[in-house]
């Protein structure tokens, strides 16, 4: 476990920042899980992300469990929010989603199903405080 870097941020145009900042860090196949409460920023992170890399449609999978884009990049995006049991991910392929090696997936409410997530992983805690300011912590798991 290496934590990459923590960072304040204060405002959307900061967010968008921190997601330019964050492409140094992600190759394809790359698993990143994003956990953090309602609102704190999760969805906005992987769609300011995706429009860097050309994919602007981006929308929560928060019912369809998992969304699928195509850009610069490929991005396969989960929400665990409304999964009630692990098998639901694997009645979607979650398996085969991951072992995709040329997608980047995002997972948000990973910590949900911490079982079945990879080892090799970087993780994007988003801490959003009462006065609208989020602490990002990011770590990666080799």
């Amino acid at each position: 476990m290496k934590i990459l870097f923590e960072k304040r941020i204060h405002s959307e145009d900061e967010m968008r920042d921190l997601a330019k900042e964050l492409l140094n860090f992600f190759l394809d196949g790359d698993t990143i899980i994003l956990n953090g409460n309602l609102g704190a920023g999760k969805t906005f992170l992987v769609k300011a992300i995706s429009a860097y890399w050309q994919i602007n449609n981006v929308t929560s999978p928060t019912f369809a469990l998992v969304n699928e884009y195509s850009g610069e990049k490929k991005v396969i995006h989960f929400d665990f929010y409304r999964v009630g049991e692990v098998q639901e991910l694997f009645d979607i392929g979650f398996d085969e989603y991951l072992s995709d090696d040329s997608a980047i997936k995002f997972i948000e409410w990973g910590e949900l199903f911490t079982s079945i997530l990879p080892n090799k992983k970087i993780v994007i805690n988003i801490i959003l405080s009462n006065d609208d300011l989020r602490t990002v912590t990011v770590i990666k798991y080799d």
